[in-house]
């Protein structure tokens, strides 16, 4: 069974019918006790980081999290993968799970051309840099789908994949142990991001 996290950030109905699509058992809980009797976890979230962290901590989940994450596949995508890091610096600085090494920045700031959107919205490549079992129905080079103004920044040695938007590198996906995330959403870049996500059930 795959527990998707439910911490009152964001709209999980395209997550579930994804991973329902792919005939996967799937869970929208807050429940401590059935993230812990989950197979995997998937941590989603939109929105800003201090505020969801904040949600996160209120529900009594971060330790769960960090716990869980030692034992068994844990996924976050978009904000569910920043939350990830040691910390972020969006509206000021925030700590995360502290999961992955490294830290989320603003997009904007590192963008040299002015003409460039911010937020970074739609499809865009995905490069693979590291080999790894979430990539193991997804090639090289395929699109994916981002919509997100701060990004995962100084995690090099965790990175598995990245996108480029203007001259800045995106990182794309992460694994540290355990754990992956994603900054693009697999659950709305079509067959790839399906293909994706049957990888994760897989692991």
């Amino acid at each position: 069974m795959i527990a998707i996290v439910e911490y009152g950030v964001g709209n999980l109905f395209s997550l579930t019918s994804s991973l329902q699509a792919l005939g996967l058992e799937t869970e929208v809980t807050g429940d401590a006790e059935r993230l812990r009797a989950a197979d995997r976890i998937i941590l989603p979230g939109v929105g800003a980081f201090g505020n969801a962290k904040a949600k996160l901590d209120d529900t009594g989940l971060t330790p769960v999290l960090r716990e869980e994450a030692e034992r068994k596949p844990l996924l976050g995508i978009c904000l569910g993968m920043q939350l990830l890091f040691e910390r972020s610096l969006e509206y000021g600085e925030h700590s995360g799970l502290g999961l992955v090494p490294g830290q989320v920045a603003a997009l904007r700031e590192d963008l040299t051309d002015p003409a460039l959107k911010v937020p970074h919205m739609g499809w865009n490549s995905l490069r693979i840099v590291r080999e790894d079992p979430l990539f193991r129905h997804f090639r090289d080079g395929e699109y994916v789908y981002y919509v997100h103004s701060f990004y995962a920044k100084e995690c090099d040695g965790s990175t598995l994949g990245i996108s480029e938007y203007g001259n800045v590198p995106v990182t794309g996906a992460v694994r540290r142990g355990n754990v992956w995330g994603t900054q693009f959403h697999p659950e709305k870049s079509g067959d790839a991001g399906l293909r994706l996500l049957q990888a994760f059930a897989e692991l």
